[in-house]
């Protein structure tokens, strides 16, 4: 069964090691991504059996965790107001 992440700004998912019934093992960066529009799914490199599934975050969680000091959401919303200031979206 997969592991679900609904805060995609919660520490250590991407380090977590997880474990496969096929017998593999290794954290998200050695797993294969299928993005969708509202998640992505990290996928058993050896079996093909999702393993983790990441919930995109909505632009209040990237607000709240930029707010909480999170520094890749403070990187993320800026990108996100400028790109909204350029197109008169304030």
């Amino acid at each position: 069964m997969a592991i679900v992440i609904r805060n995609y700004f919660i520490t250590g998912w991407r380090s977590d090691r997880i474990g496969c019934e096929c017998g593999w093992q290794g954290d998200s960066s050695k797993m294969r991504m299928e993005l969708h529009e509202e998640v992505t799914d990290y996928v058993c490199p050896a079996c093909e059996n999702t393993l983790l599934i990441v919930s995109h975050p909505d632009i209040d969680q990237v607000r709240q965790a930029a707010a909480d000091g999170n520094e890749e959401a403070q990187q993320q919303l800026a990108l996100v107001e400028e790109a909204l200031a350029l197109h008169g979206k304030t």
